[in-house]
């Protein structure tokens, strides 16, 4: 079976909370053999290194940070905990962090300068950022040239842009990531650009609990679901799914520095 990763979950939430061994058991089986948590304000990212250092049977990772959701609550400066936390060994990347201009949950000069902030922690910690965009993708590209985040790189996770967007992120050195939304019915464009983009800058994900794929729409989204994001991302690209899932795991590892485990 090919080796599968899922580049971004949320395994910490409560969602998760009363069948996690199951959920992790599922992910097994269907060959997803790394994932990265990650957090989305000081609670989650606490929790998701806590639950990274206790389950040592399976290949997690995480990454700390703020959501622009939650920019608020760093207004002040990204918490101090957040900021330890990234520094160690164990975490893999900062984020998520960015911009939401769809639902607006902080203001959006609060969101720019919390994710300047992380760009900042990134580059100081040496490990790549962790974006999430939604509605913002000029002002995510212009941020991220400004605040020289191609020395640390990273990925645009659950891609929702344009191709120019795609290909700007790549100039700097980011990864693109496709979760569910590249299984839905509607989605051609974003299957277009999922085709033509160069393979090794491609990243599949699940987001879970959230965007379920196609086949599993309406219910709670988990890692062992990555599996229909890569049989779509190997489909528009006329591969085979062991070929997408060993370039696709390559990419995560070389992102990430995992190693060649």
């Amino acid at each position: 079976m090919e080796r599968l990763a899922d580049t971004h979950c949320h395994l910490a939430m409560e969602d998760f909370a009363g069948d996690l061994a199951e959920t992790l058991e599922r992910a097994c089986i269907a060959g997803v053999e790394k994932m990265l948590i990650a957090g989305s304000d000081e609670k989650a990212s606490i929790d998701a290194f806590g639950l990274v250092s206790r389950e040592k049977s399976c290949g997690l990772f995480v990454a700390v940070g703020i959501h622009p959701h939650d920019s608020n609550s760093a207004s002040g400066g990204i918490p101090r905990s957040v900021s330890e936390l990234a520094l160690d060994p164990a975490v893999a990347a900062v984020g998520e962090t960015g911009l939401d201009y769809f639902y607006d949950h902080s203001p959006r000069e609060i969101q720019k300068e919390v994710f300047v902030l992380h760009a900042a922690l990134a580059r100081e910690c040496a490990k790549p950022l962790v974006v999430h965009v939604r509605d913002a993708y000029d002002d995510a590209i212009e941020i991220l040239r400004r605040e020289r985040a191609s020395e640390c790189g990273g990925v645009i996770h659950c891609f929702s842009g344009e191709m120019h967007h795609a290909r700007a992120a790549i100039d700097l050195g980011f990864y693109i990531s496709f979760a569910g939304p590249l299984t839905y019915p509607k989605n051609e464009t974003l299957r277009k650009i999922a085709s033509e983009l160069p393979l090794e800058r491609i990243l599949c994900e699940t987001d879970s609990p959230y965007l379920s794929p196609q086949p599993r729409r309406g219910k709670r989204n988990e890692p062992a679901n990555v599996r229909f994001v890569y049989e779509e991302l190997a489909r528009v690209r006329g591969i085979s799914v062991e070929e997408c899932a060993e370039a696709v795991w390559k990419n995560a590892l070389r992102l990430f520095g995992w190693g060649d485990q």
